[in-house]
């Protein structure tokens, strides 16, 4: 079958290889964050079984996740996380729900602290990011040193 084109821009092909590479990346994304959950699992030394009890899924569902053969919902994601005790945040960038934010030392050091509750690194963060904007050059009430 030949290519039509669709006008001055473009063709049929141009938009199939769209297509074809946005789809691509949504299956890359899958097989990276079940992946990841396995190597945070694994670190964690939490069982398969383990984890699709405190999560609440099936261990079947949750070996499909981690072998990239299912996508999570942003709810299980958050179950899931909170089972290996890492952020919630982490695994929906990660699953491209959301986009990245600028990290530093002090919030990855927060994120990876496994001693921490979730509530507790969002505190922290929270914190953290309020001195942060006070001290930005230009803030009300910024000083300078």
């Amino acid at each position: 079958m030949t290519a039509t084109p669709t006008g001055p821009e473009g063709s049929t092909e141009k938009v199939g290889q769209a297509v074809e590479k946005i789809g691509h990346s949504v299956e890359q994304a899958v097989g990276d964050i079940g992946g990841y959950i396995r190597s945070q699992r694994e670190s964690a030394q939490v069982s398969l079984r383990q984890l699709a009890r405190t999560a609440g899924v099936s261990n079947p569902y949750l070996s499909q996740i981690e072998r990239g053969l299912r996508k999570p919902s942003a709810e299980i994601l958050q179950q899931i996380a909170k089972g290996l005790r890492i952020s919630a945040e982490a695994l929906y960038v990660r699953a491209g729900i959301l986009d990245e934010r600028p990290a530093s030392a002090v919030t990855d050091a927060v994120l990876a602290d496994p001693t921490l509750t979730e509530r507790h690194k969002q505190v922290l963060l929270d914190i953290y990011q309020s001195f942060r904007r006070e001290s930005a050059p230009g803030a009300p009430g910024a000083t300078e040193e």
